[in-house]
């Protein structure tokens, strides 16, 4: 379907080539475009002929004479006629020459005081003529009697003219104009004549005038443009000016009309097919609108909702800038990859820029919504996110050390720096430090449910932070336990009750499970389980409990002094009591620090782990945060659930770990 538009143009090109093609035709012979005039040559426009003064703006009188040499004139007024002795500037400069200004000049009479300079009528429509810039002039007052005019204003007067006895002419020099003259010389009328070229005469005026000047052709505007145009100015029959064409520029014109007639179709079918193609690219933007995922748009409802928040929201542009189109890359994970970047102040920061094929944007909303909801020094500062339809990035303060997890992996890059066990200790109470304030240092509960190594930041002091709050669950502070519709979080790091809800409710005991199985991997211990010695049915927790009641050294290489070994069995007896199968044998945060941070001697080694199947628990509240609609509680899970044994087993095996 063409648009209205393109029908509309189209029409309009038709209504004007009709037109042009029917003013084109007009042709006008009658005025030829140049004439002969004896000696001065071939003229042609403005100049015309006396016999024909319609075709140009002024007429050169004796061109018709045959003898070549005979006088060419113009007439300005009546009875006054002048001499032409020249051209230039195709004929738009005429040279001049006042014969009875001459005659008076070289008679030195006064009559030649009696007019000004004479100047062609301003009566044509096709324009005017001006002075030559190039003409200088000479100001002459005629005054009765003789005035008290000081010389030194520039001014000198003449009392010799024998024609008009007690008249006193006063004149001044090339550069004295009305403006220069004493207010006394007001009342006296004024005369410019043009002024000889090199010779001034303070004592007569007839040495410093001259009888030849130039005048020169200035155009009208219509007259301007028809010249422009390859045409000539013409005046009708009722002084009305109309551009007239030969039938060579006829011709040529509607040539020209045809090819620009042709040039304007084809370019308004590329219009109409560019605007065809917009119409199209919108209907298209709209219909992916319509068709735009519903997270997305929860996404964008959740950002409205919640006001402004603390964050700044970046334009995508932005963020490529800050990264410099993402050229350091810091890490990949199933959620995207972080790169590098800096904000304009050049502060540095660490970018995760989600893939846009992650889900449905459920990470995004619980890491905006989680982070920009905390203050810790334990927990990673979010400075802002962007957000342009399926772009989606997080901006958060850059760590310089990276991850925990690089430092204790057996497969960590040696050239990082060691960590002492000090350090390990700071990392473990900080960490936990920053859990509790999540759980219960905000107005809203935060469960993690992916602490492992991974996210767990450190700073130039190896300061501790936790991360990557995109399996995050927001709850009530009066609400304990959660309610989820699917295991969220990395195995290995796993609260059984988060797969089988036969082992009990999910509540802030699960992050306190996954903490414990980080604090033996900081240890060392699970490095340390050789695949090779034990058969998969030894499950992870069992194999540490043996090694405490046979008081083995722990650590990666067992050479550790006794502050340092009291250090590691501190730590892993609180992971042990941390990663217990059932929630609640399991301390709360705030009891995990109390034990890390009291003696070693206070503390109690936890239950030997269990593999059997605890009978039904009883509800650790009556009150459920149900985040999300679509959940399924433990009663309606547990049939498709795997059974207890087969799920301890996974998630304590050291192969899947």
């Amino acid at each position: 379907m063409v648009p209205p538009v393109c029908l509309s143009i189209f029409f309009i090109i038709f209504l004007f080539s009709d037109q042009g093609l029917s003013l084109s035709s007009t042709s006008d012979e009658d005025c030829p475009s140049t004439f002969d005039c004896g000696n001065l040559g071939n003229l042609g426009f403005p100049i015309t002929t006396g016999t024909r003064q319609d075709c140009g703006m002024l007429a050169i009188h004796g061109c018709e004479n045959p003898n070549p040499n005979a006088t060419k004139t113009v007439q300005f007024s009546a009875g006054k006629e002048l001499l032409v002795t020249g051209f230039s500037d195709d004929f738009y400069t005429v040279n001049l020459r006042d014969t009875g200004l001459q005659k008076s000049l070289e008679n030195r009479s006064c009559e030649a005081f009696n007019t000004n300079i004479t100047l062609p009528p301003n009566t044509s429509t096709l324009g005017y003529f001006v002075l030559k810039d190039t003409t200088q002039l000479i100001t002459l007052y005629k005054c009765n009697g003789t005035l008290n005019i000081s010389r030194s204003t520039g001014f000198f007067n003449y009392s010799g003219c024998i024609e008009s006895e007690g008249e006193t002419i006063y004149f001044g020099n090339v550069n004295r104009d009305e403006q220069d003259a004493p207010s006394s010389l007001a009342a006296c009328p004024r005369i410019q004549l043009p002024a000889a070229s090199g010779s001034f005469s303070s004592g007569s005026p007839f040495v410093s005038l001259n009888s030849v000047y130039s005048v020169e052709a200035r155009l009208s505007d219509d007259c301007s443009r028809c010249v422009s145009d390859r045409g000539f100015c013409r005046v009708d029959a009722k002084a009305q000016f109309y551009c007239s064409r030969s039938k060579e520029n006829s011709r040529s014109n509607q040539m020209k009309l045809v090819i620009g007639l042709t040039s304007g179709a084809i370019g308004t079918m590329l219009i109409c097919i560019i605007i065809f193609c917009c119409i199209i690219k919108s209907l298209r933007e709209k219909l992916d609108f319509l068709k735009k995922s519903r997270a997305d748009q929860n996404i964008e409802a959740f950002i409205r909702n919640h006001g402004p928040l603390a964050l700044k929201r970046y334009k995508y542009a932005e963020v490529k800038k800050m990264t410099k189109s993402f050229q350091v890359k810091l890490g990949q994970g199933g959620y995207g990859a972080v790169y590098k970047g800096e904000l304009l102040n050049g502060y540095p920061v660490a970018i995760k820029l989600l893939k846009s094929s992650k889900g449905n944007g459920e990470d995004f909303i619980n890491e905006v919504a989680s982070i920009s909801k905390t203050s810790h020094v334990n927990v990673v500062t979010l400075l802002g996110f962007c957000l342009e339809g399926r772009k989606k990035a997080l901006i958060y303060e850059f760590m310089p050390n990276g991850s925990l997890d690089k430092f204790i992996s057996n497969t960590t890059n040696k050239t990082s720096p060691s960590l002492t066990w000090k350090n390990l200790y700071e990392i473990a109470i900080g960490t936990a430090r920053g859990l509790e304030y999540l759980y219960r240092g905000c107005n809203t509960r935060i469960l993690h449910f992916d602490i492992k190594p991974h996210n767990i930041l450190l700073d130039e002091g190896f300061c501790p932070k936790i991360s990557d709050f995109g399996l995050a669950k927001l709850c009530p502070r009066k609400e304990s336990v959660v309610s989820i519709s699917e295991a969220r979080g990395t195995i290995g790091y796993l609260a059984p009750e988060v797969w089988n809800r036969n082992i009990g409710r999910v509540s802030h005991k699960s992050d306190v499970f996954s903490y414990g199985m980080m604090l033996l991997d900081m240890v060392g211990e699970r490095n340390n389980m050789n695949a090779e010695d034990y058969p998969i049915e030894i499950y992870f927790p069992d194999w540490v409990y043996n090694k405490l009641e046979q008081g083995s050294k722990l650590g990666q290489d067992g050479t550790n002094t006794m502050e340092e070994n009291d250090i590691a069995k501190k730590m892993t007896i609180v992971g042990l009591w941390c990663i217990q199968t059932f929630p609640t044998q399991r301390p709360t945060i705030s009891r995990v620090i109390e034990m890390l941070e009291g003696s070693l001697e206070s503390l109690e080694m936890p239950p030997k782990p269990v593999m059997l199947s605890p009978p039904r628990l009883e509800e650790e509240s009556s009150a459920t945060c149900n985040t999300n609609s679509g959940g399924v509680d433990s009663d309606e899970s547990s049939s498709s659930m795997l059974e207890t044994h087969e799920i301890v087993s996974i998630f304590y095996s050291h192969k899947l770990i």
